[in-house]
């Protein structure tokens, strides 16, 4: 990609990955983007590393901030929980995985589970999708949580997250459990008779054109796919998840995952007392976050985002580096991109 051009906006490359455009011509105020670009060239955003915004299905604002590129993947931590939702959905529509199904009731190759008690057994696939889980977990602090334990751990991460111990009934309340989103990667992986990972790269990098994606995976021979923060992407691809979801599943004619998946996966089942710098609480579906505006989105640590906005028939999709700057994105999206929609 070629620097700014002298409306201030960086040349948005055509080719395969997206149909391209111009802010202008899809409706959108380019002073308001080159205003917002401007302010995050400045630093006045932080550490963000890129910003892309598509429109009708076409790609309008791509840029790329703090030495970062296009071709480079990006980690994006807790993004890939929305993408583990995706991918649960595409072994749901093939009648391969019931989300009412006991947790417990996939894995006897790990009898005798620790602290297995009736609370235990009652934890189902969609108490996963929804954090609903019931173990005594935290990630309020991530230093020293059961997350580091696990990440840290150089053990069996399925073995760590299903021998944890319980705190209360499943559905009882919501907890954030990143643990809970690798076993559903692990549930997902049986069921499809593959390593997440690989069912990744056939079902979803392969008919929506997604390049160079790669998962952590464990270095034990069961080689568990981290589903709950493991995936990098390139800035492009991310937004390409988000055009997907706004399409209900769809990718240029290929029924990726079905709509009915992607309408009842991002539904705001619950409220969770999250705000992300906005004034009403952020809802949860399954692995999939509702804000104002009938926002849909995925979140990941250290400032990744990808906005779905129905309403708007808009997506965007930012990148960042450090938690100082986590909520740089959805300020970005109120305070600038949403007011650029001409309606």
């Amino acid at each position: 990609m070629t620097g700014p051009s002298s409306t201030g906006l960086s040349p948005v490359d055509g080719n395969a990955d997206w149909s391209v455009s111009t802010p202008a011509a899809e409706g959108l105020r380019a002073g308001t983007l080159i205003d917002l670009v401007n302010r995050i060239r400045g630093g006045e955003y932080g550490a963000v590393t890129s910003l892309l915004i598509a429109r009708h299905d076409k790609l309008v604002l791509e840029e790329y901030f703090n030495g970062w590129s296009a071709d480079q993947t990006h980690t994006t931590q807790s993004v890939s929980k929305s993408v583990t939702s995706l991918l649960a959905g595409m072994a749901v529509d093939r009648g391969l995985l019931s989300i009412d199904a006991p947790v417990t009731s996939f894995f006897p190759q790990y009898a005798p589970i620790a602290n297995l008690d009736d609370r235990k057994r009652a934890m189902t696939v969609r108490h996963l999708l929804m954090m609903e889980t019931g173990l005594d977990w935290s990630e309020a602090t991530y230093e020293g949580s059961p997350l580091d334990r696990m990440n840290t751990c150089g053990c069996d991460w399925l073995r760590f997250v299903l021998d944890w111990p319980m705190r209360e009934s499943p559905g009882t309340r919501w907890e954030y459990v990143s643990g809970g989103t690798i076993v559903l990667g692990g549930i997902v992986a049986s069921v499809v008779g593959q390593p997440l990972y690989q069912f990744a790269h056939e079902q979803l990098d392969a008919p929506l054109a997604i390049r160079n994606s790669t998962w952590v995976v464990s270095a034990l021979e069961n080689g568990v796919t981290h589903a709950g923060g493991g995936l990098r992407l390139r800035p492009r691809d991310m937004l390409k998840v988000g055009q997907l979801v706004l399409n209900g599943g769809n990718w240029r004619g290929v029924q990726v995952v079905s709509e009915r998946w992607i309408r009842e996966s991002t539904a705001p089942l619950l409220t969770t007392g999250q705000t992300f710098g906005t004034t009403a609480p952020a809802s949860y579906g399954y692995l999939w976050w509702r804000l104002p505006d009938g926002v849909i989105a995925a979140i990941g640590r250290w400032g990744q985002w990808i906005f779905i906005v129905p309403s708007a028939d808009l997506v965007m999709s930012a990148t960042g580096e450090v938690d100082a700057n986590f909520l740089s994105a959805p300020t970005a999206l109120y305070r600038s991109v949403l007011p650029s929609v001409i309606r």
